[in-house]
């Protein structure tokens, strides 16, 4: 019996986790719809007190022109017995007696309304404080859940040797290196056909660091200057007269 009872309260138990469990994953959607009730309630609450409201003023106009007629009828009876009218001073005095007890009604329910009308002011505020904390606590858990979102996407997409970022990080690094063997292949090929084309003797001296450097431009520009003068130090000797004979063997 004991292992009966136990066996039940574990699955009692587990019944609760499981329903703890869905409502935690749906408290945001449970408080959104807790919170569009409560507007909804919000708003009714608003449409009854705009009603009680108005029947309250209702009620004070019709206490205002009762209290006037009750006047009124007062005037009539005095003046009545100041006629000496006993008869129609006593009808005007029920009169009085019927309006009295009118007002008196209708200056209960006016009252009647106006202490509904103030406490359904207090209910409607307390209402409305309670919805603006219900909204800025859905506000701060939503904001919250998704910080903590992006926080584990960051973290998922950051963390570990096979994440994405991780795999795209080390193509990067294989094509660099693809890259830098390929670069040192082209100029392995390079210096081989240069060592190719070129004579043994000037590689070994251009490895000694004795090959002969083209001339500057300053220098070719020394020389030709130089040429320049000794051309113009010498003249030319003037071409000797043709003989007279010879132009005529020519033709």
């Amino acid at each position: 019996m004991n292992v009966w009872n136990k066996l039940i309260t574990a699955l009692r138990g587990g019944a609760h986790e499981a329903g703890e469990a869905l409502i935690d994953g749906q408290a945001l959607r449970i408080l959104d719809q807790e919170i569009r009730d409560a507007d909804a309630d919000l708003r009714k609450s608003k449409e009854a007190l705009a009603e009680i409201i108005a029947k309250e003023k209702l009620a004070r106009a019709k206490t205002e022109k009762t209290t006037t007629q009750l006047a009124e009828y007062e005037g009539y009876a005095i003046r009545a017995l100041e006629g000496s009218d006993e008869a129609l001073a006593l009808e005007v005095a029920g009169k009085v007696a019927t309006l009295e007890a009118r007002l008196q009604e209708e200056q209960g329910q006016a009252t009647q309304f106006a202490d509904s009308a103030s406490a359904l002011r207090q209910a409607i505020a307390q209402a409305e404080a309670h919805i603006r904390r219900l909204k800025q606590q859905a506000d701060t858990v939503k904001a919250t859940e998704n910080v903590q979102r992006a926080q584990a996407a960051v973290a998922e997409r950051y963390s570990g040797s096979e994440s994405r970022v991780q795999t795209a990080l080390d193509s990067l690094e294989r094509i660099k290196q693809k890259q830098a063997e390929r670069g040192a292949r082209l100029q392995a090929a390079a210096e081989l056909a240069r060592e190719g084309s070129e004579d043994p003797l000037d590689a070994r001296l251009r490895q000694a660091g004795i090959t002969p450097s083209a001339q500057s431009a300053a220098a070719v520009l020394a020389r030709l200057k130089a040429r320049s003068a000794a051309g113009s130090a010498h003249p030319a000797a003037p071409a000797a007269p043709a003989e007279p004979g010879a132009a005529s063997d020519r033709s």
